[in-house]
């Protein structure tokens, strides 16, 4: 007999042993399964209502389900992760850097007639960041800011001599000796659009550049690849930045060395090796620079620059400006329109040979000298087998004005009844310098320095000056 006959006869038998109550079984059956369903549906229901109410709460209770706690302990940590990936993407690309630097300088053989002490230390703090924005079309930003710290005045403080031996030495305006006070030197926003606009930006081999905030106008005019840093390269001003603009006063920073203001900027790289920029800065001078008359006299200044390959395809830079201030500092403590011009190069002359030269030349004012020239070199020490190292040497000669000349000897700069000079200032100071900087690792430096200063502030009666100096710089 087939198989599914044999279960059909089987049940057959099974309805006739059982009298036919196989259906009211099957009935009873049913019913008791569909109440023991219905009772953890209920309980299903009272449990979700509770879990509802538990994960409505945004406190947590030992009352409440455990799988409630958990779930929110799930939630908090997602929430957490999801801030701090937002944090992480907000701060993308952001570079910060600090800086330490330490001066110790003596002098020699400076004139009599002033109470400044012959031996000096300083230090100075700089810390800086920089922070990408996002980008808007086609246009890249990005916010820099910059924190300065120190204390000590170095010997810059000393009357006989017009270049100041310690770019390096910083105290905050106003700040007690013994304070260390933090100051925000710069903080501006720049904004770079690729030209022509509505162009395709991958292809773009032109720009420009809008700065705006408060700023080191040397960051953006007047800049040397082998002497612009004081912190590693030349000490004296005169060899940091043009001699009129730095120790002449005619760049017409605040007191802190920085200055409100906006630069354009136009870019053009179609010839990549030799690229060529125009610059426009407007910033303010005297008391504009502390914002009190800002828009009165500012100071505008105008640069062209260009980067050349000479001497077999080295790279130079090559930069020519001239700028008008509106409140320059004359030397009989008054204030007037000053205006000049100069140029300044860097020429790398060999694997390890770098040339600089600057020249200013004042047109308009009443200036203490009117010309200045600063010419120098550095070599780096791969010639010798210390790759790291470098030694600098340059100098300088800032020329006396004809109306300087003509009133020094009864100038009576600071209106305190006695002459500020008394004897007549001629032919020009001229200053030398000669550092060695030695790496003793990558954030660590050591440099000793040297400088000799001659017929100080046109001083003919006067002995020469020597700085003696030891500056410890800390990079990271």
């Amino acid at each position: 007999m087939p198989p599914f006959k044999q279960r059909a006869l089987a049940a057959a038998l099974a309805c006739i042993l059982l009298g036919g109550s196989l259906p009211a079984l099957a009935a009873d059956t049913g019913t008791e399964e569909l109440r023991k369903l219905r009772e953890r549906i209920e309980k299903l229901e009272e449990a979700n209502a509770k879990l509802e109410a538990a994960l409505g709460d945004d406190q947590l209770s030992e009352n409440q389900p455990e799988i409630a706690t958990r779930l929110k302990a799930v939630e908090m940590q997602t929430l957490n992760m999801q801030k701090q990936a937002r944090t992480v993407e907000s701060l993308d690309g952001l570079t910060a850097g600090v800086s330490l630097t330490t001066v110790a300088q003596r002098a020699s053989g400076v004139p009599g007639g002033t109470d400044i002490a012959s031996s000096q230390l300083n230090y100075r703090g700089d810390i800086s960041v920089e922070l990408p924005m996002p980008a808007v079309g086609d246009t890249d930003s990005m916010v820099f800011a910059q924190f300065r710290i120190g204390q000590g005045n170095g010997l810059n403080a000393l009357p006989s001599i017009f270049a100041k031996p310690n770019a390096t030495a910083f105290r905050a305006s106003g700040g007690n000796a013994d304070d260390s006070v933090v100051i925000l030197g710069q903080a501006w926003y720049q904004a770079t659009i690729p030209l022509p606009f509505g162009g395709f930006k991958p292809g773009s081999r032109e720009s420009l550049e809008i700065n705006f905030g408060k700023m080191d106008p040397f960051a953006f005019f007047d800049q040397n690849a082998a002497a612009n840093d004081e912190t590693r390269q030349f000490l004296n001003t005169v060899f940091v930045h043009n001699a009129l603009l730095d120790a002449g006063g005619d760049i017409g920073v605040d007191a802190n060395g920085f200055s409100p203001g906006m630069r354009f900027s136009y870019l053009n790289e179609r010839e990549r090796l030799e690229t060529w920029r125009l610059s426009l800065g407007l910033l303010g001078a005297g008391r504009g620079a502390n914002y009190e008359k800002f828009f009165g006299s500012p100071l505008v200044i105008a640069q062209a620059e260009s980067q050349q390959r000479l001497f077999g395809g080295l790279i130079g830079n090559y930069r020519i400006y001239a700028w008008n201030n509106g409140q320059g500092p004359d030397y009989d403590g008054t204030a007037s329109p000053h205006s000049g011009w100069g140029v300044s190069f860097d020429q790398r002359i060999g694997d390890g040979i770098t040339a600089f030269g600057r020249y200013g030349h004042g047109s308009k004012g009443k200036l203490r000298f009117d010309r200045a020239a600063s010419l120098g070199a550095e070599f780096v020490g791969s010639y010798w087998n210390r790759a790291g190292d470098t030694i600098g040497m340059a100098f300088s000669s800032q020329r006396i004005s004809a109306n300087f000349s003509s009133d020094s000897a009864t100038l009576d700069a600071d209106a305190d009844g006695n002459p500020d000079y008394g004897y007549t200032a001629q032919g020009s100071e001229q200053v030398m310098e000669l550092y060695y900087r030695y790496r003793i690792n990558q954030q660590f430096e050591l440099s000793p320095d040297f400088q000799l200063i001659r017929n100080p502030a046109g001083n003919a009666a006067a002995t020469t000056v020597k700085i003696y100096g030891l500056r410890a710089q800390l990079i990271y």
